[in-house]
């Protein structure tokens, strides 16, 4: 498995992983709503000085998804962290956060939110692992969401 910078050409692929996890959970796309950043992760991500990779497969299919969205200064938010189901219950969920944890750090970010939905058990259950605790939502959450996590990054600590 190898995780690399995403760019425009992956849209339909990174689609494909998003969409098809949500509707495994039972959960709704919204390609005109809260999932429009995937329709140019460079403008939406990477141009305001965050990130979007992807994870591929032997085969160089992308398999795994994940964001830091800039959302102020020194403050990310973790999206469209996602992985087909073939690719979870092998440590690639945890190879995925390490990476992004150590961008987010190298991005000069200290900390880190992100919006979640009840039924991604496995994913709530990693991101506490990492030290992700509840928040209570300022903004607002995406119509799918309905709880909402935030790590506060130490530059020299260790997160697992």
């Amino acid at each position: 498995m190898k995780i690399r910078l995403a760019t425009n050409q992956d849209k339909e692929q990174i689609q494909n992983v998003v969409f098809g996890v949500l509707a495994e959970y039972g959960l709704k796309n919204d390609p005109e709503g809260t999932d429009k950043d995937l329709n140019d992760v460079e403008a939406n991500y990477i141009a305001p000085g965050g990130i979007f990779v992807v994870l591929e497969n032997e085969n160089n299919k992308i398999v795994g998804t994940g964001g830091l969205f800039y959302l102020r200064p020194g403050v990310c938010e973790l999206r469209k962290m996602y992985l087909l189901k073939e690719t979870r219950g092998k440590g690639v969920g945890k190879q995925m956060m390490d990476y992004l944890l150590a961008k987010a750090r190298e991005l000069s970010f200290k900390r880190i939110e992100l919006e979640t939905a009840s039924v991604l058990v496995e994913a709530i259950s990693l991101y506490t692992r990492y030290g992700f605790r509840p928040i209570t939502c300022s903004d607002h959450l995406a119509s799918r969401c309905d709880q909402a996590y935030a790590l506060d990054l130490n530059p020299s600590s260790s997160d697992k």
